[in-house]
This record gives C-alpha cells, sequence and structure tokens, in this order.
C-alpha cells in the first residue's frame, strides 16, 4: 500500500512540476531569521513573518534553547514554555496541553514535524517516544496556543506543536552525540548532511533507553510497566528540480516500547512501530506560491490485548497569492484518508475520508494594523466494512454511513501601538474530530457469553465538540533593559464534550442475545477563563532570565444523568488553576550553565477506580552544564527533578513517581 501511494504521489507532483513554470523554493529560516532579527514563522499564514507579528498566540523555541533545555525529549522542552501543562506519567510517557484540558491520550493537540501529522487520529493522542527525531537537528519548535483549525488543519482545537527541522538545502547540520546517566539512561544518535549531486541531503539515526520509575508505594502491579527505548532513523532530502522549483522527500521509522497511561486511569506496556514517507513540492508559478504534498503514515501499536494498526495519508495543495502590496491569499485543498481495524476483536475496519477546502486572507489594513481571516470545511464520511462479533448489538456496516461537516474559524488582528507595544486580539473556531477508537474500532467484549459481562464499544453517532476561543494579548519591548513582557487574557467554551467510557454507568442495556456496553457520548460543555503573564529578557555580560504564570478556571457542566467525574472529563478538577516557570541562564566565550524551576498548583488525578485523588503542587528543578571545546566538542551535565529523589507528579498515591535523573553527555559537532 506504502508503495503504490507514494509513486502515484511522487509522479503526480514531478508531473505537476514539469507543467508549471515556476519560480519559488522552500524557506531559508536562517536568512529570515537575520533580516528580521528574530525567530521567523511561515506557519500560520504561509508568508514568512516575525513571530512577534503572527496573527496566533505563538512561541518560537530555538535550536539554541533546546540545546541549553539540557532536556532528552520534546514534552520537556515544551512544558517550559508559558500555559503548557504537561502530565509525566512514567518515565518514558508524557502528556501536553495548553492552558488546562490535560489527560491520559489528551487529544486537544495536533502535534506536526515539517507539516506532517504526527499526532495519531485512531486514538486521538500523540505518542511522544515515538517521534524519530533528534534534538540535534531540530531547528525550532513552534507552540501555538488556543483553536487554530483553521490555519494549521485537522484537529488544531487547544493547540499546537510544530516541529521544523532544518532544511538540508541550506543547512549543513553534523553532529554525534553520546549520553549516560543514573538509573539506566543511554542514548546515542548520528545527524549527517551530504550532498548527492544535485540533492541535498540529511539522515538520522538513533536509539536510547532507561530505567522504568520505582513503583514503591504506588498501587501500579510490575506486569503492567516496562522500561522505556527507541530506536529511529529518519532521511529528509531536497534537490532542485528546476531553478525554481524545489521537492523535498521525507521518511522516518521508528520502534519503541514503554509504560503508558491508558485511557485515563490505567498503565499498559506499550510497543509501537511508526514509518511514514512525505513529498512536498514548492514552486513559484505566475499564479502565485504553490505547495503539494502527500505524505503516508503507519503505525502498529500493541497493548494487550489491543492492537491497532493504522494508515493515514493525507494530500493536500495550495497557493499563495500576494495582491497588491497589502493582500495575501493562501487557498487549500486537503484530502486525507484514515484507517483502523477493529480490536481486539478483529474482523472489521473502520475508516473516514475527509475533504476539507479552506482560505485566509491577511490584509495590511495600514502600516500598524493587520487583519487575518481564515475558514476551513472538514466534510468527514465515516464507513465500516467486516463481520461484527457475537454479542455485539449494531448489527449492519450501514450504522457507520455517518457524515459531519463542520467549519472552523481563525481571526486575527495586530496592531502595532507603539513602538514598543503590540495589541494582538484573537478569535476562533476550533473543531475536534472524534477518533477512530471512539467511533467504533474498540470493541472490547467480556470472555463470557451474553449477556453476561459489559462490553466497550464505540460509537458511530458522535459528534465532534466545538471549541470557541477569544484572546487578548499586549506584548511591550522594554527596550532599555533588553527585555519584553506581555499580558494575556483569555476565554473559551468547548461544546458537546466527548466523554469517555465509564466503568460505574451502564450506556447500553444487555438483552437476552447481547452485552451490556460501555460507549462514548457528547454530554455537556465546558467553560475556562484565565490570565497569562510572561517577560524574558538579557542583562550584564551573557545573563538571561525569562519567567510566566498562567492561571485558568475551568467549569464543566454536563447533561442530566452524566457524572463530570465518572466520564473522565472533570476538567475543572484534574487541570491545575496555576502553572508557572523561571529560567536563568549565563553564557561567556566556553561555558554555558541554565536553570529551570517549574511550579503546578495541587489537582485531581484519575485512580484505576476511575474516581479523583488529590496531587499536591509541586516544584521541579533542572539544569545544564556545559563547557564548549574549540574542537567543536561540547562537555554537558543535566539533570531533572533534581529537588528530590522522587516526587508525585500525577495520579497522587497511586502513580508512579518522577525520579531524579542525572546525565553526562559529549557532543561533536561540525
Amino acid at each position: 500500500m506504502k508503495s503504490n501511494l507514494f509513486a502515484s504521489a511522487s509522479v503526480g507532483i514531478i508531473l505537476l512540476a514539469s507543467a508549471t513554470a515556476a519560480s519559488a523554493q522552500s524557506i531559508d529560516y536562517g536568512a529570515m531569521e537575520q533580516l528580521f532579527n528574530e525567530p521567523v514563522t511561515t506557519s500560520a499564514t504561509g508568508s514568512p513573518q516575525r513571530s512577534s507579528q503572527a496573527p496566533v498566540d505563538m512561541t518560537i523555541i530555538s535550536a539554541a534553547d533546546i540545546k541549553r533545555s539540557g532536556a532528552t525529549d520534546i514534552p520537556t522542552i515544551v512544558s517550559r514554555a508559558a500555559g503548557v501543562d504537561i502530565l509525566a506519567f512514567a518515565a518514558g510517557a508524557a502528556e501536553l496541553s495548553v492552558r488546562g484540558y490535560n489527560q491520559a491520550r489528551s487529544p486537544r493537540m495536533l502535534v506536526l514535524i515539517n507539516g506532517r501529522q504526527v499526532y495519531l487520529d485512531h486514538f486521538g493522542y500523540t505518542d511522544w517516544a515515538t517521534l524519530p527525531i533528534a534534538l540535534e537537528e531540530i531547528r525550532q519548535i513552534e507552540l501555538v496556543r488556543g483553536p487554530n483549525s483553521a490555519l494549521f488543519g485537522f484537529n488544531a482545537v487547544s493547540g499546537v506543536i510544530n516541529i521544523i527541522t532544518y532544511n538540508p538545502k541550506y543547512d549543513d547540520t553534523n553532529s554525534i552525540t553520546v549520553q549516560a546517566g543514573t538509573l539506566g539512561y543511554a542514548s546515542g544518535n548520528i545527524v549527517k548532511t551530504m550532498a548527492l549531486g544535485p540533492v541535498k541531503a540529511r539522515v538520522s539515526v538513533g536509539a536510547n533507553q532507561q530505567d522504568e520509575w520505582s513503583n514503591a508505594g504506588s498501587t501500579v502491579p510490575l506486569s503492567l510497566l516496562s522500561d522505556p527505548w527507541k530506536i529511529y532513523a529518519a532521511f529528509d532530502a531536497v534537490t532542485e528540480l528546476s531553478p525554481k522549483t524545489d521537492l523535498r522527500i521525507e521518511g522516518n521509522w521508528s520502534n519503541s516500547g514503554q509504560s503508558e497511561m491508558l485511557s485515563g486511569y490505567s498503565y499498559v506496556g506499550h510497543k509501537v512501530k511508526t514509518d511514514s514517507i512525505k513529498a512536498t513540492l514548492n514552486a513559484d508559478t505566475p499564479y502565485g506560491a504553490m505547495e503539494a504534498q502527500i505524505y503516508l503514515n503507519q503505525l502498529d501499536s500493541t497493548a494487550l490485548p489491543l492492537r491497532y494498526e493504522n494508515n493515514i495519508w493525507v494530500a493536500k495543495v495550495q497557493n499563495l497569492v500576494k495582491i497588491g502590496p497589502n493582500h495575501t491569499l493562501r487557498v487549500a485543498l486537503e484530502y486525507r484518508d484514515n484507517e483502523v481495524n477493529t480490536t481486539p476483536v478483529r474482523g472489521g475496519m473502520v475508516r473516514y475520508k475527509v475533504l476539507a477546502p479552506s482560505a485566509m486572507w491577511n490584509w495590511a489594513a495600514t502600516d500598524k494594523i493587520t487583519l487575518t481571516a481564515a475558514a476551513r470545511l472538514d466534510s468527514l464520511k465515516l464507513s465500516r466494512i467486516g463481520v461484527f462479533p457475537a454479542g455485539v448489538r449494531r448489527i449492519s456496516n450501514s450504522d457507520w454511513d455517518q457524515s459531519i461537516k463542520e467549519v472552523s474559524v481563525n481571526l486575527g488582528a495586530v496592531v502595532l501601538l507603539s513602538e514598543e507595544g503590540t495589541l494582538r486580539l484573537l478569535a476562533a473556531r476550533g473543531v475536534q474530530a472524534p477518533t477512530l477508537v471512539e467511533l467504533g474500532s474498540r470493541q472490547v467484549l467480556p470472555t463470557t457469553a451474553p449477556p453476561v459481562g459489559i462490553a466497550t464499544l464505540g460509537n458511530p453517532e458522535l459528534q465532534p465538540a466545538i471549541i470557541t476561543s477569544y484572546e487578548a494579548a499586549y506584548e511591550h519591548a522594554l527596550t532599555k533593559l533588553d527585555a519584553r513582557v506581555a499580558v494575556k487574557l483569555m476565554v473559551q467554551t468547548t461544546e458537546d464534550v466527548k466523554s469517555g467510557v465509564s466503568r460505574l454507568q451502564i450506556d447500553v442495556p444487555a438483552t437476552a442475545t447481547t452485552y451490556a456496553a460501555l460507549t462514548y457520548f457528547n454530554i455537556g460543555k465546558s467553560e475556562m477563563k484565565g490570565f497569562e503573564v510572561s517577560g524574558s529578557g538579557k542583562f550584564g555580560d551573557g545573563f538571561r532570565w525569562n519567567a510566566d504564570t498562567t492561571y485558568v478556571d475551568i467549569t464543566d457542566t454536563t447533561l442530566p444523568g452524566y457524572s463530570a467525574v465518572r466520564r473522565l472529563i472533570a476538567f475543572g478538577d484534574s487541570s491545575p488553576k496555576w502553572r508557572s516557570n523561571l529560567g536563568l541562564g549565563w553564557t561567556n566565550s566556553s561555558w554555558t550553565v541554565d536553570g529551570y524551576v517549574k511550579r503546578v498548583s495541587k489537582f485531581n488525578s484519575y485512580t484505576s477506580t476511575q474516581t479523583l485523588e488529590p496531587v499536591k503542587g509541586y516544584t521541579t528543578v533542572a539544569g545544564r552544564v556545559a563547557y564548549d571545546l574549540k574542537s567543536g566538542i561540547t562537555l554537558a551535565l543535566n539533570g531533572q527533578n533534581l529537588m528530590r529523589e522522587s516526587q508525585a507528579q500525577t495520579k497522587g498515591i497511586s502513580g508512579l513517581r518522577a525520579e531524579r535523573r542525572v546525565i553526562f553527555g559529549v557532543t561533536k559537532s561540525w
């Protein structure tokens, strides 16, 4: 399947390239950053622009930030940005969300690598441990807060994390990194850029392993835990098909295993294999800057007794046109085909196809006011093929002949009030689509004959949740202090919240020949309001600092007969009201020292009995000390969770406790 799809895609893209008189190439981020003297993004509107002027709430984490972080994974790096919540359930498993609403297998964050979705549609989450990427090959990580489906695509409802790697056409990135530390940590990776005739390419390979956190004092059975490990490989190649046309092909593979949190309350040993292939063509034509992209993601996920084999392929074309000096239009059409087997009882396949046209208009109304409007229509068609297991009430695949049509909207105004002050006003409507598991791939049956026992089934009539959001943000440059400060106010409402399954509430009664069943429903709404204050800057000889705090208050309202706690949507109870960060660093010609403090206020976490258990507010401290040799070698000592040998950061007394880790690493760059 993969080879056929990719062959067709490549032929189509090459034909498109030869048929157009093009003159654009892929973006040189480094040159743009030098031009603008600050981080640059193309993600929001398609055009290069300063991150401070993008019509979204965006933080760009640079390659230098990643290096100084001392972190060994992307969730830890991103969790130090303002407003980000992290749930570290195990040594190799963490969940991220923005401004509350975090949960196991968090479904509200869209995660991309160079525009390719790595968010897993089948279950609706991102398995960070599977990402086939070395931190050394990342140019920047773009964190976008709030619903942004119209600008960024399918299911971008609470935020977007867009990981941008170095482009081998412009960036000669070469490194070897080896790390070892306490509690069994070991890792190594190689990143190499090369020229193969007209093709510029980068390859990377790596592996890591570590011990799982101790289960001492927790109620987690050892049989459900496994030590995290991963091996991966990736390539990224760019060639000029003509002086004005670039073709970029990316492929990757990963194989990993770790303990994970399943469905909010239960640990499970999880093994995952992923692979993907993607082709992207960029071309300037007389009709605008065109991009054509196609990719295939394949997943083999085993967490006994569940095994999911998920294939998703996405094809997208877009055109960016400037009309005069003040207007930029982007029109796009995306098609996606997503399928997964029914599990653990095999014999069926659940699938949806989505056709999504979208449009964006960016208008420089004056030299101080820029307005952006974007809309996207997702038209989803659901279907099912295959047999049904005995004891299930649904008896026809036609029950899955469902359609969903929803519109996403993003509106933004960026107003330069002065040379130092910028006001950003944002409004959005996002769409959180049901996952394939929720729509019917999941069909866990008891071992008894019906009607004895309870099954867990999907619901093909489940509807998407709709998120509306409003934000006002003011940023001010303190030029004399070489600093920036920001204040943000936000409100958000989620309608038709999708519930989890509850062992405490039967949804479908048994009959003489069928099981009683648990399933998913739209059961209410949730409202969030909050504010954020942040600042960053430099001082003295090589010192830098950053600080932020974010407060959110969430109120959940369910339909009569349902409990937010029992249905695993008690976001008000399970979200901390406060999350704060403080960072301080110093660099001279050879030494770099950085420290990070994160404070999370108390919240509640789900237990194995689907009840809430208190987690005390906690503080984490991390740091890195590095010495750069003139030969291109960097020696670094970093530590995580330094305050305590172990600390409860999720699930109170019933879960695993985050452990102190100290790691020494050597990197050779050239």
